[in-house]
């Protein structure tokens, strides 16, 4: 599953991933990286379930809190150690 998971968003995974430059990477991002997803995609999913019939600018927030949930989770689950480094910025 998480072969297919790479294969089908190795564009994103690949922005994350690359580079040769040393990084360093410790457990507990990981673990506050899927921390982080679940309370942004929870707040994505909030924020649509309660201004729904509302005004269509609700969405904004909607789709980039998404976003940034779903690239979390995304990084946390499959992507690499120097991913998830890379997202934390550690060098």
């Amino acid at each position: 599953m998480k072969k297919i998971i790479r294969m089908l968003f190795s564009p994103v995974l690949n922005v994350f991933e690359s580079g040769t430059e040393a990084y360093e990477y410790k457990k507990s991002h990981r673990v506050i990286l899927v921390t982080i997803g679940v309370l942004f995609t929870a707040l994505a999913t909030g924020v649509f379930w309660l201004a729904r019939g509302a005004d269509i600018g609700y969405l904004f927030p909607v789709v980039i809190f998404g976003l940034v949930g779903v690239v979390c989770l995304l990084v946390a689950y499959a992507g690499s150690d120097r991913a998830v480094a890379k997202i934390w910025g550690s060098r």
